[in-house]
Parts: structure tokens; C-alpha cells; sequence
């Protein structure tokens, strides 16, 4: 049964935009009647999609990874007691209350009920299921595992989803703070110091001669004047480098340029290498424990390697495997990968169990990614109001030290 999304008037004259499932358009404006509804609008949800897809917006529609890790995981648990795939979206539909959210999996739902594979209706909306997400449940239905193959779907986009919202906490507390040393110290020297300069003006020496300033004192005035007199100019200055480098960085050459430089940082370069090895461990885990074949894993895996050079290395390594190489040895070759991972690998090929030392590779990963983000946090927070405080002390000894430097020369 297909579904339609309506617009209608209810008694008070107020519009209300829902989905409803029927056999035919009016059959939909029937039920909207009977209801007590005013029919506006209805259109069948696969043929909007199909007009967008035509439009060049296929994809448009997005979830957001709250709202995916939550029906993954209904639908694994509707799935695994028994219920047709066909039930089960129409239950998470019914759930939902998130307009967006229903129109999408009501289109899937429409399409598996036309005859096509889950598989094939959530490629309708690449934006909103990644190809990992796809494949996998492609390869799950393929093997007869679709069950088992939503539980462990369920339980990486929940992960991602939890280790998503743990970064952003962490990274919240100094990133307001950082903005409040900025602000505070333009404050300081676009209002407070040209007040300071005018307290400056007046002292003189024992001879009646204007005072001369300490070069700590001239240089605060100078950004001082600067800042009252370009601080526009200066604001639309940062903005244009910002548009710069952010064009720069979607040219392919100049994005793999800053991807290769990243991954030379001290720091910087072994969380980025352990973000995307956790990832690729993580993908390959489930992809190769739900059926899908080495080469292919390796392949729909390197989509989730977000730094370019690793992700090359990936490929490459999946062509060396073509060949007859092990993967152990394919991927040591490009040096990107921890020797723990790949010694695990060489664990699982040997033993057969190549999903479970993916997996435990993946969560050795994470964990050390963990730990590193809560040193570099725990050394950021200190070093952020360590430097705001140097800041604070400049400006107030820039102050200071005129007014002693007079008072000392008026006592003599």
C-alpha cells in the first residue's frame, strides 16, 4: 500500500501536513473528509521522490544520527521478532514524529512493498544511509541474516552517535571560552584603553614635559587604534581568508595536501590515523561478518576513510589482495596503519575469524583515541585561561606602568 503526504484544513481553518497510507489518492482525500479534514494536497511520497530525484536532489533527504541509531534499532528489534520488513517500516513510520524522517522510510516502505529489497529502496536516499549502511544490509539479505545484520548496524550508529555527542561536550568548554578571551579582549582595547590614552595625555615629567610612555604602553595604544580604526576591515579580512581556504580546500589537489599534512602533526597526526583506522576496522568488521566479500569490504570500507591519502592507501591495499598478498601485509606496506591493528589481522586471517579481530581492533583504537582527546583536552582548558590571563596581565601592566613611572618621577 502505497503512502501519500496531504495538506488539509481542519475546523479552525489551519493547515496540517501529515502522511497516511491508502490505495489511492482518493481514497486518501476520502479518509481526510471523514475526518472532518478539507483535502488541499496529496501526493504519492515515491513519485515526489522520483520528481526530485529527477530534479537532481536525489539524496536531499537527510537523517540526522540521532534519528538513524534510533530506528536502525527499532527496526533490528521488529525484524528479529519475526515481523515482515514491510511491518516493521510501517511501525517505525507510525513511531516517528519527525516529519522528514516519515516521508523517507514511508518511500522505502513503498518500494519494498512494489517488490524491490530493502537494499534497493534505501538506495532512493544515499544521503540518508551511507553505502556502508546499504551494503551491509544488501549482504544481510542475501545470507538470510538481516536480523542479525541490523543488530550490529544498530550498534555502530549508535556508537558513532555517542561518540559524536562526546566530542562535541568536550570540545564545547573551550570553544565558549576561547570566544570569551576574544571578546573580552577586543572589549579591552576597542572601549577601555582609548580611555586609558586620554588619563595618558595629561602626565607630565617634573619638567612639564609629556611623559614618555614604555613601549609595552605604545604598543597596546597602536592595536588599540588599529582595532577602532580597521577592526571592519580587519572582520572582513578573516572572513575572506576563511572563504579562501575553504575553496582551497575543495580543490582535490590542495585537499590532499592539507590531508597529507595533517597526518605529519605530532599530535594531530596519530588521532586523525587513529579516527580513520577505528573507522575502517570498525566498517570492514561488519562488513566481512555479514558476507560480503574481502575485496568488496575493503572497498565499500575506504568510503569511511575521511583522510584522503589513508584512503588511497586502502585501495591500494585491496588491489595487492587481488593479486594473492595478505591483507596484513597489504595494508602494513603503507605505514598509515598501528602495528597492533595490523598484527590483529594477521590473527583473524590465520584463525578464520577476521570479523572479531576487526572488531577488537576497532575498539583498541577507540579506546587510545579516547584517551589521547582527554589529555589534549585536559592540557587545552588550562592552556586556553593560562593564555587569557597572560592577555589580561599585558593590558593591565601596559595601564600600570605610565602611571607608576609618573608617580615615581613626581615623588623625586
Amino acid at each position: 500500500m502505497p503512502a501519500f503526504e496531504y495538506v488539509a484544513l481542519n475546523a479552525a481553518g489551519k493547515e496540517e501536513r501529515g502522511i497516511m497510507e491508502a490505495d489511492t489518492p482518493r481514497q486518501v482525500r476520502q479518509l481526510l473528509r471523514n475526518g472532518e479534514l478539507i483535502p488541499l494536497e496529496v501526493n504519492e511520497v515515491a513519485q515526489k521522490q522520483k520528481r526530485a530525484e529527477n530534479r537532481s536532489f536525489l539524496g536531499s533527504g537527510r537523517l540526522n544520527p540521532a534519528d538513524l541509531a534510533l530506528m536502525t534499532r527499532q527496526l533490528a528489534t521488529l525484524v528479529g521478532s519475526s515481523s515482515p520488513i514491510e511491518e516493521a517500516l510501517g511501525a517505525v513510520v507510525r513511531q516517528t514524529e519527525r516529519n522528514a524522517s516519515r516521508r523517507i522510510f514511508s518511500a522505502i516502505r513503498a518500494r519494498v512493498m512494489e517488490g524491490h529489497t530493502f537494499a534497493n529502496a534505501l538506495a532512493l536516499f544515499p544521503g540518508a544511509f551511507p553505502v556502508l549502511y546499504r551494503a551491509t544490509v544488501g549482504a544481510g539479505e542475501q545470507s538470510g541474516h538481516l536480523p542479525e545484520v541490523l543488530e550490529r548496524l544498530a550498534d555502530y550508529t549508535e556508537n558513532r552517535q555517542h561518540s559524536q555527542q562526546k566530542v562535541m561536550a568536550a570540545l564545547a568548554y573551550p570553544t565558549v571560552l576561547l570566544l570569551v578571551a576574544i571578546g573580552v579582549v577586543s572589549a579591552l582595547l576597542r572601549f577601555v584603553i582609548p580611555k586609558v590614552v586620554e588619563a595618558f595625555a595629561s602626565l607630565r615629567d617634573v619638567h612639564g614635559n609629556p611623559l614618555e610612555l614604555p613601549w609595552l604602553t605604545r604598543m597596546l595604544i597602536a592595536s588599540s587604534d588599529f582595532l577602532g580604526s580597521y577592526g571592519l576591515v580587519l572582520l572582513i579580512f578573516i572572513a575572506l581568508l576563511i572563504a579562501g581556504i575553504v575553496w582551497l580546500l575543495r580543490r582535490p589537489l590542495w585537499k590532499h595536501r592539507y590531508h597529507r599534512l595533517l597526518l605529519r602533526l605530532p599530535v594531530i597526526g596519530r588521532i586523525v590515523r587513529g579516527i580513520n583506522t577505528e573507522h575502517f576496522a570498525r566498517t570492514f568488521s561488519i562488513l566481512s561478518g555479514s558476507g560480503v566479500t574481502v575485496l568488496d569490504a575493503m572497498k565499500i570500507s575506504a568510503e569511511v576513510v575521511i583522510n584522503i591519502p589513508m584512503r588511497e592507501s586502502v585501495l591500494d591495499a585491496a588491489e595487492r589482495v587481488r593479486e594473492g598478498m595478505p591483507i596484513h601485509k597489504a595494508l602494513e606496506r603503507s605505514g598509515y596503519f598501528p602495528p597492533m591493528m595490523v598484527y590483529l589481522i594477521a590473527s583473524g586471517e590465520g584463525s578464520g575469524k577476521l570479523d572479531a579481530m576487526l572488531e577488537r581492533a576497532a575498539i583498541q583504537q577507540e579506546r587510545e583515541i579516547q584517551a589521547r582527546m582527554a589529555t589534549l583536552l585536559s592540557l587545552l582548558e588550562p592552556g586556553l585561561i593560562l593564555f587569557m590571563g597572560g592577555i589580561v596581565t599585558l593590558i593591565v601592566l601596559s595601564i600600570m606602568l605610565p602611571v607608576m613611572g609618573g608617580m615615581s618621577q613626581i615623588m623625586h
